[in-house]
């Protein structure tokens, strides 16, 4: 009985795919029609980069800006006042009268950038650091705001802003994925925020260690399915080597680039084999690294592994690398959620993440990585200047209004400050920074218009910043 070569081909595909363990993704179906157009949509859209790859340092539950970044005076001389304005209408819980920050702020660098003393080892760095004081509009509850935050969208399934620069640019690289999330939270969106959703499925973001809550220890991080105790690497080469034949065995005219991105993927999955372990191997750093980062420090070791496993990944050539600061704290689950014990709770997140971050910056400097590389600190929303009603400790709400973000390196000014809140922290008054326009300049530091990178779905083309967002030119060096 004669066996059409096509259906030989699928068989074998659907039959060996399993040599390649989970990394072998085994949905990236898209038609030739589209996959045609959107190559041209992509090429459409580049324009000249100022940064090759993004570090995104996330600060899971929302860091308060005024307790951090953006000092208020009038905040202290009107502490347990009411708010001398109307507030916003929606709240996610009861608020009462302002509140002061406990912590003294003081100028740091000659550019004075201001930080609360808080801070002990960013302030050596704050020269480097482009301050955003007016990012607003995100939603007031951490699902819909974390949603927003990663995709653009705080309700529907959309492609992360990840995956939107892997499609947009491809690859740097031959051995390692495009986009990399580290130690990521399962909570507020879980796989959504890095997921690809309806772009081909190679864009989506691959976790180093178990998405989950809290944080799984980063020292435990590694590639699911990596390894494959079943076939030898000669095996898994003959397995490679067949596809391949039977791929360009096909008949002339006939190219279908769903098998063609299968099997890229299960070479990827081979290649990584040998290239992740060799990239996540720690044991090749220096005491003086690993003393910089604050690697074997008992407070500051998770956060410091995941900070240097970023920079290996980065001289490595990963587009879009994640960090997520998600661990609970000992008396509670709030990761920077302090609706109370708000002393207390961001004393420990900053002592955790202060010299790590520090000793990134430092080291991807020192290397000559900072200057083609953006990182991007933040959450999801900042705090309110007002106290939390109804806690055993003062705390502060959600607060999307207004709130603070940086980024270093990649063609951003450094020892700048941009935008600003009203005085009392509350509400963006100038120069308003959307998450629309966070990525639609995100995207052009790295190198592609906003406006021109599309997706023909459902019959309908889709971007990041849907029918929104404006560059924030002043910011760019």
């Amino acid at each position: 009985m004669l066996i059409e070569t096509e259906n030989s081909r699928r068989q074998a595909l659907q039959q060996l795919c399993i040599g390649f363990g989970g990394l072998a993704l085994s949905s990236m179906l898209q038609s030739r029609a589209n996959s045609a157009s959107n190559h041209d949509v992509m090429q459409a859209a580049r324009i000249p980069a100022r940064a090759k790859r993004v570090i995104f340092l996330f600060m899971h539950g929302g860091p308060s800006h005024i307790d951090l970044f953006d000092p208020k005076p009038k905040l202290d001389r009107d502490d347990g006042k009411k708010l001398p304005f109307d507030g916003t209408r929606v709240t996610f819980a009861d608020r009462g009268n302002l509140m002061r920050s406990p912590w003294k702020f003081r100028q740091c660098g000659k550019s004075g950038i201001p930080m609360s003393h808080l801070w002990q080892h960013l302030p050596g760095v704050a020269d480097d650091l482009c301050m955003i004081h007016s990012v607003c509009e995100t939603n007031v509850a951490h699902g819909g705001a974390c949603m927003k935050l990663h995709t653009g969208d705080e309700a529907q399934l959309r492609p992360s802003a990840g995956s939107w620069i892997s499609y947009g640019l491809g690859t740097a690289n031959e051995n390692l994925p495009t986009f990399v999330t580290i130690c990521p939270t399962s909570l507020h969106g879980g796989v959504n925020n890095f997921g690809s959703a309806f772009l081909p499925a190679r864009h989506a973001g691959v976790a180093l260690g178990t998405p989950g809550y809290p944080n799984a220890a980063a020292k435990d991080a590694t590639f699911e399915f990596l390894s494959n105790t079943r076939l030898t690497r000669e095996q898994q080469r003959i397995q490679l080597r067949l596809l391949r034949d039977l791929q360009q065995s096909t008949p002339a005219g006939v190219k279908e680039a769903e098998i063609e991105a299968r099997l890229k993927s299960f070479e990827l999955a081979f290649r990584m084999q040998t290239a992740a372990p060799e990239a996540m191997d720690l044991s090749q750093e220096s005491s003086a690294t690993r003393k910089l980062y604050g690697l074997d420090a008992p407070e500051t070791s998770n956060f410091a592994r995941q900070c240097l496993l970023a920079r290996r990944l980065a001289e490595r050539n990963v587009r879009f690398i994640q960090v997520s600061h998600a661990n609970s704290l000992p008396f509670n689950n709030e990761q920077w959620d302090q609706h109370t014990h708000l002393k207390k709770g961001h004393e420990i997140n900053v002592r955790q993440i202060d010299k790590p971050i520090t000793g990134l910056l430092t080291d991807l400097k020192q290397r000559g990585l900072l200057e083609d590389t953006l990182v991007l600190w933040g959450g999801e929303f900042g705090r309110t200047p007002t106290v939390q009603v109804g806690t055993a400790e003062p705390g502060r709400d959600h607060h999307p209004e207004g709130f603070t973000m940086w980024m270093a390196g990649g063609g951003v000014k450094p020892g700048f400050r941009y935008g600003k809140t009203d005085e009392y922290g509350y509400y963006a008054i100038e120069d308003r920074f959307t998450i629309h326009d966070l990525h639609a300049t995100l995207l052009h530091i790295m190198g592609m218009d906003h406006t021109r990178l599309t997706f023909h779905h459902s019959g309908r083309d889709y971007r990041l910043t849907d029918v929104h967002g404006n560059v924030a030119h002043r910011i760019l060096a």
